[in-house]
């Protein structure tokens, strides 16, 4: 049998299971608020073209409204100053959004510490036990923040000091984007940077390293504890948007199963 052929059985016989991680995209999906004078991406809203109505009686579609960055979405190299010359999403590879996924679980120190920051000696640790990050791959972090997904004030956990969640610090971020060959960085925030990362030097740094050395990020994930932390396969399906700076995203792992 051909690989392609292997993989149409497995999935079909059940030896490799489809995990959605992809977040369910609604009006109440939380949205990434920045405070003034900064401006602010939209919520996901529907306008109704017809509904088996005189505007359309056999069918029923909407029109959307969103921003690019809403909910589960993939971030583009062009999102950022660092990256603005780089790709934008219809421009980004496909080869690359079909690609293998490691997972590094901070689940236990975010659960103690909302404000954990991932350092390159917690990388250098997992490495330790699983193995060099290998080239082409995303990292996922599991921080355990996709059980707050239905509470927005929860999931953005903000308070006069700003936001608090986790993310990579900026030695962190320098490190993935400069010494690995990673694809890039899929988090289950509403950002790839922590919730402090305004006040880092450089801003963002997740961002600003990552997207300005040509890798990708990937927001508001789920069902990361049900990977293994090596040996999954992603599938991340943006919208192909000309131009676009990112898109939402459907992100499927495939998983052996036994």
């Amino acid at each position: 049998m051909s690989t392609l052929s292997d993989l149409t059985a497995a999935l079909t016989g059940g030896a490799v299971e489809v995990i959605d991680l992809t977040a369910p995209l609604s009006p109440s999906t939380p949205v990434l608020q920045l405070p003034p004078p900064f401006a602010n991406t939209i919520p996901l809203s529907l306008e109704p073209v017809s509904d088996f109505d005189d505007a359309g009686p056999f069918w029923g579609w909407n029109n959307i409204h969103t921003g690019e960055h809403t909910g589960t979405h993939l971030d583009a190299p062009s999102h950022w100053a660092t990256g603005r010359d780089g790709a934008t999403v219809d421009k980004v590879p496909p080869a690359r959004l079909v690609a293998p996924a490691v997972v590094v679980d901070i689940s236990a120190q975010v659960a103690e510490n909302p404000d954990f920051l991932l350092e390159p000696e917690h990388l250098e640790k997992w490495e330790a036990e699983h193995g060099r990050l290998p080239d082409g791959a995303w990292v996922l972090l599991r921080s355990g923040w996709s059980a707050r997904n239905s509470d927005a004030k929860a999931f953005l956990n903000a308070d006069e000091n700003g936001p608090h969640t986790p993310g990579p610090s900026a030695d962190a971020s320098l490190w993935l984007a400069t010494e690995r060959g990673i694809v890039g960085l899929g988090v289950e925030t509403v950002g790839i940077d922590a919730g402090a990362a305004g006040g880092f030097t450089p801003p963002f740094p997740a961002h600003h390293h990552l997207l300005g050395h040509d890798k990708y990020g990937l927001t508001q994930l789920q069902n990361l504890d049900r990977l293994p932390v090596t040996g999954a396969v992603l599938v991340v399906a943006p919208l192909p948007i000309v131009g676009g700076t990112g898109s939402p995203a459907r992100v499927f792992a495939l998983v052996e199963q036994g």
